[in-house]
């Protein structure tokens, strides 16, 4: 059976801006439309594993339709979504429905990966690996999601 979590490669300042409420989806050129869950890796300069994030749902189509769809919370300006899909005739928007973040960062050899994702790579679905990312502490309860 083939895994549906991921971990995600996410720059800081768009993990802020899902943390805050401000940020209801990703964007990706590819990205698998059945995933249900993303670890989440915040690129440099933490280089950890910040948050768990349940996926509410991928919406694919082109880049123009999901600006449409998505706008009024996607967390990036209208120039700096276009520009990422540049030249691409579908884009990508992975909808949040709730977030977990972890209160202690953690390192990928947790999960058994040693280089941080350029894309994105599947990682077992198992409770144990989710548990072990969160176990400890995690920053308060699971957030959900709610638009405006």
């Amino acid at each position: 059976m083939k895994s549906k979590t991921i971990i995600l490669s996410i720059h800081p300042c768009h993990i802020e801006k899902i943390f805050s409420g401000e940020k209801l989806y990703e964007f990706r050129k590819i990205i698998p439309s059945d995933i249900q869950k993303i670890v989440v890796y915040a690129t440099s300069p933490i280089k950890k594993i910040v948050a768990i994030i349940e996926v509410e749902k991928v919406l694919t189509d082109t880049p123009e339709s999901i600006w449409k769809q998505t706008c009024k919370h996607s967390g990036v300006t209208k120039e700096f979504f276009m520009s990422y899909f540049r030249g691409k005739e579908k884009a990508n928007a992975i909808k949040i429905k709730s977030f977990i973040k972890l209160k202690e960062p953690k390192s990928l050899s947790c999960v058994g990966i040693k280089n941080a994702p350029q894309s994105f790579v599947y990682i077992l679905d198992s409770y144990d690996v989710l548990k072990k990312i969160s176990t400890d502490e995690y920053a308060g309860k699971s957030r959900r999601v709610q638009e405006l």
